[in-house]
């Protein structure tokens, strides 16, 4: 099973030909004899991770293609008696006729939305056969390496990525529904961190930022690519000038934002420059261990992006210790609306955003479910019992990316993402 044997993230070859490896305990794995085979299973576990996103758009899609292709019959028929009551329209009366054109019209901006599922399933069909395809060449591939061209098949998955990416953005912002199975990307650090991509919609910025450890940090590595991320290579350094708390980070625009330690202050340090851009208190928010989550580690504030953009998800003593969901200004980190969703923070594991939409987990520990959604467009809340498998049990930084459509983890030294499963409704 998953939870048995090594995995190896590093591997070289000693001058006498020996194997050398840097192995952790307990995700499954085996020693091979060159980085070619490291380079093939992470290959492996990126068409797996599309082949499981591919099943979420199939589920995604299916209800509401149903709906449409209902609504087609429907719109024939209509067009049928459209045509008899045009031939035969002096028997008609005039009322009548003009009710039964408008109802026609009504129904006209559906056709391109027809048209539109209609695609996406053909597109479904073939991304699937696609990566059947694949797996078993890649399966093949195990079996006998350095039988086939591996920068080609590489070239395969990365197009076939991007085409499922495309086809993911088409549908839209929705309601959580459900989170796959955690993919493992690399075991490092201590036991609490953060690690994340650039969270801009559009964006061809494929660099990993890693932060190791929760407060007094300032050492920020910036990995050129996933797959250098995963083999350790390839990285640049960057020295904040003020020292972080937390791991409530995230990037946005090519900007960190993260809390300056010991304050409330916001920090925004843009990585090209070098520099931070500005800094602004959160008025009143609770620092240094005052609210954090569940787990501790001077997580009062936690910054995240989603589909609407840059938020602040805090809490202060006027509201009684209850999480506040901030928007912010990416520019000026001015807050623009503040809700306070009246559920404790000291209770939460952690918390995400996606469309608007805060949820959080009730523990950071083993049997964690995702349990409450606050929704910001309707200044409401719910109780959810969305199951969440915490491999590593024990969860220090979980954010949402709406550019991947993935949740980031650090799980106690594991860097790991999960897909999500999004319903969406058509708007006409």
């Amino acid at each position: 099973s998953p939870d048995e044997g090594w995995q190896v993230f590093t591997s070289a070859q000693a001058p006498d030909g020996k194997c050398l490896c840097t192995a952790v305990i307990p995700v499954q794995g085996s020693c091979s004899r060159d980085l070619r085979s490291l380079q093939l299973r992470q290959l492996l576990e990126k068409v797996q991770n599309i082949s499981q996103s591919m099943e979420v758009l199939d589920l995604r899609t299916f209800r509401d293609l149903q709906y449409v292709r209902n609504t087609e019959a429907l719109m024939k028929g209509l067009d049928s008696r459209l045509r008899v009551a045009s031939e035969g329209h002096k028997a008609l009366n005039a009322r009548s006729f003009q009710d039964l054109k408008e109802k026609m019209r009504e129904l006209l901006p559906l056709l391109p939305v027809l048209e539109q599922y209609k695609a996406d399933s053909r597109l479904i069909v073939h991304l699937k056969d696609e990566v059947r395809n694949l797996s078993g060449i890649l399966l093949a591939i195990q079996e006998e390496m350095g039988a086939y061209d591996y920068e080609e098949l590489q070239q395969r998955v990365l197009l076939l990525e991007a085409r499922l990416h495309a086809c993911l953005q088409k549908l839209g912002c929705g309601k959580l529904t459900g989170v796959s199975n955690p993919i493992t990307i690399r075991a490092s650090g201590s036991r609490f961190g953060s690690w994340m991509t650039e969270t801009m919609t559009p964006s061809t910025d494929s660099r990993v930022w890693y932060m190791d450890g929760y407060y007094k940090g300032r050492r920020v590595l910036e990995f050129r690519s996933l797959s250098d991320f995963v083999s350790g290579q390839n990285f640049v350094q960057h020295l904040l000038p003020h020292p972080w708390a937390g791991t409530g980070h995230v990037v946005f625009n090519g900007s960190l934002y993260y809390n300056k330690f010991q304050s409330n202050v916001a920090v925004r340090y843009h990585f090209r420059s070098r520099s931070v851009l500005v800094q602004r208190s959160l008025a009143g928010a609770g620092y240094n261990n005052t609210f954090p989550y569940s787990w501790g580690g001077f997580s009062d504030i936690d910054f995240m992006v989603d589909e609407n953009g840059l938020w602040a998800v805090y809490t202060t003593n006027q509201n009684a210790g209850n999480i506040v969901v901030s928007r912010v200004d990416p520019h000026t980190l001015e807050v623009l609306r503040s809700w306070d969703t009246g559920y404790p923070k000291r209770s939460a594991g952690e918390s995400f955003m996606i469309c608007g939409i805060l949820y959080v987990t009730n523990s950071h520990l083993a049997g964690a479910k995702i349990y409450f959604a606050y929704h910001t467009n309707t200044s409401s809340y719910e109780y959810t019992d969305i199951p969440f498998h915490n491999q590593y049990s024990h969860i220090s930084m979980l954010d949402y990316n709406p550019r991947e459509r993935v949740l980031y983890t650090w799980n106690n030294g594991h860097q790991v993402i999960y897909n999500v499963t999004l319903f969406h409704v058509i708007n006409t």
